[in-house]
């Protein structure tokens, strides 16, 4: 029976940073210097991140994705996957990564059982990508991304946050991909959480604005997908892919939310937006028997918010950085 909060939302999927560890330095997320990291003993080993998916499971728990940091820095991912793969009740594995080790684990991965990526990408101009992340490379990305593809690992999310003055200029980009890749291609309104550094109301860009300009190529088609994340899909017509708005300040997402997040140092998170955890690790790090961490697991589902009051004024960059919680 799957488990419910108490505003009715089944709570069916589980988001697991396994990592916060990155191999770039987004302007946008971390200082050039870089953050302060979680001590190594202090991040989820691999048997717990698997005892708690196991728990989890069996109260409902379907689909999971794996995040970071950036997932593909940690050694041994496939074997992770290959576990989380052979639980039963879990479905869906999926994977959000920045794209720039894809080449080279794209099959191991899919062989494990992986079933879908999402890659953040925020730039297909080579100069402005190496400049957004401070040294990355975009043809490492973009063959990556064809690997994956090769390997069946679809459909292929690019997740591209328009910023404006920085790289909004290539929303239609971005939008035009479709009209020759099947890509799922996902614009997300810049979120005021952690981002210090460059967060202001002048760069925010409405998902109105955005879908206006996307509109512009070319008409879109509502579509009714049977997908239950925050995302809002259309197409252009006889396209092979889709493009999807994620509004999470314009149009909240809430009543429908179905996850819990856990971060990388094992606090469980009812909402992004909340600062309540719960602390897994004292539970798995002790002779107490997995009752003890379906109890927390019920505890989180039992205080999750009915939402969030984030807002276009109102600003969250006090909250932890993404990378803390888990993109």
């Amino acid at each position: 029976m799957p488990i419910q909060d108490k505003y009715e939302r089944v709570i069916d999927y589980l988001r697991i940073s396994i990592t916060d560890r990155c191999n770039l330095r987004c302007i946008y997320c971390m200082p050039s210097e870089g953050v302060k990291l979680i001590q190594h003993k202090d991040i989820l080993r691999y048997e717990e991140i698997i005892r708690i998916v196991r728990v989890a499971a069996d109260l409902g728990v379907r689909k999971v994705r794996l995040t970071g940091g950036e997932p593909l820095t940690r050694k041994d991912l496939p074997h992770l996957v290959a576990a989380i793969s052979a639980i039963e009740g879990i479905e869906d594995i999926s994977l959000t990564t920045n794209g720039l080790l894809l080449k080279k684990l794209a099959r191991p991965l899919a062989a494990a059982g992986l079933k879908r990526v999402n890659v953040s990408l925020d730039s297909l101009r080579p100069e402005r990508y190496r400049e957004i992340t401070r040294g990355g490379d975009i043809g490492e990305v973009l063959s990556g991304i064809e690997e994956a593809e090769k390997a069946g690992i679809l459909p292929i999310k690019l997740n591209m946050v328009p910023i404006r003055g920085f790289n909004d200029d290539e929303i239609e980009d971005f939008a035009r991909l479709t009209l020759k890749k099947d890509y799922d291609v996902r614009f997300i309104e810049f979120m005021p959480i952690g981002a210090q550094e460059i967060w202001s109301h002048e760069k925010y860009i409405s998902t109105e604005e955005i879908r206006r300009r996307v509109d512009a190529i070319a008409p879109l088609i509502p579509l009714k997908l049977r997908k239950s994340g925050p995302a809002r899909y259309f197409r252009f017509e006889n396209a092979p892919g889709v493009i999807g708005f994620i509004s999470p300040i314009t149009h909240h997402f809430c009543g429908s939310c179905n996850r819990l997040r856990i971060t990388s140092d094992g606090k469980l998170r009812p909402c992004l937006f909340s600062e309540t955890e719960i602390d897994l690790k004292p539970a798995l790090r002790s002779d107490t028997p997995d009752s003890e961490v379906e109890r927390l697991l019920r505890l989180a589902v039992e205080v999750k918010p009915e939402g969030h009051s984030i807002n276009y004024e109102k600003s969250f960059t006090h909250l932890k950085r993404m990378s803390k919680i888990g993109g």
